[in-house]
């Protein structure tokens, strides 16, 4: 079983996609990571994420099983990260390390941006996860305030609301729901009850 989870930053979606994975034992790829570590290997290097020519060889070069969860979570990395994922050739080097890992023996549970529509498109089930810019903004400002970032709210709300309009707005592989997704909005839920909706909606289409 393959399922694709997508949806914008701070919607909930890495933690309902890594709940699926737990609760049906699947092997779970956050492929947001991979253009995390590629734009903050760009950063290392010195140049400008929205150089394609530094972009592409850094993702050509990336290694996932390296990859530093601790320096990649940073609100800077994040920025980087929706600069390189714009990149035509950039998601063409990572494009190959996704289709592998969703289609292993058994399946996996991947979360991104456009894992429905061009990663997996024939996905067992697919989610796309939403809630309003300032309640994604506010989340992701307090999970930053807690690791020590000092990212102002309003900081964070304009970076939010500039990765959406990239995202959605890009040539390449645009963020958008899949045609057949399930659309789960988690503006007003407790993570407890966004995971237990997915849950149900994972355990209806197998049903199906």
């Amino acid at each position: 079983m393959i399922i694709a989870v997508d949806g914008p930053l701070a919607s909930g979606k890495g933690t309902i996609a890594r709940t699926l994975a737990a609760k049906f034992a699947l092997p779970y790829l956050d492929t947001g990571s991979l253009y995390r570590a590629t734009a903050l290997a760009v950063l290392d290097a010195g140049d400008d994420p929205a150089d394609a020519k530094a972009a592409v060889r850094a993702a050509q070069g990336l290694k996932a099983d390296a990859i530093d969860e601790s320096r990649i979570r940073t609100a800077d990395a994040g920025a980087a990260a929706s600069k390189v994922a714009v990149i035509p050739e950039v998601r063409e080097a990572l494009y190959k390390v996704q289709r592998d890992f969703a289609y292993q023996p058994g399946g996996a549970i991947l979360d991104g941006r456009d894992i429905g529509t061009v990663i997996c498109p024939d996905a067992d089930v697919k989610l796309f996860v939403v809630a309003d810019a300032e309640t994604r903004a506010r989340r992701r400002w307090m999970e930053l305030q807690a690791k020590g970032d000092t990212i102002s709210y309003e900081e964070m709300l304009s970076q939010t609301l500039e990765r959406d309009a990239r995202d959605a707005q890009r040539s390449d592989a645009p963020m958008q729901a899949a045609e057949d997704a399930t659309l789960l909005d988690t503006t007003s839920l407790s993570i407890d009850a966004a995971v237990a909706a997915a849950i149900a909606i994972v355990e209806k289409r197998q049903k199906a």
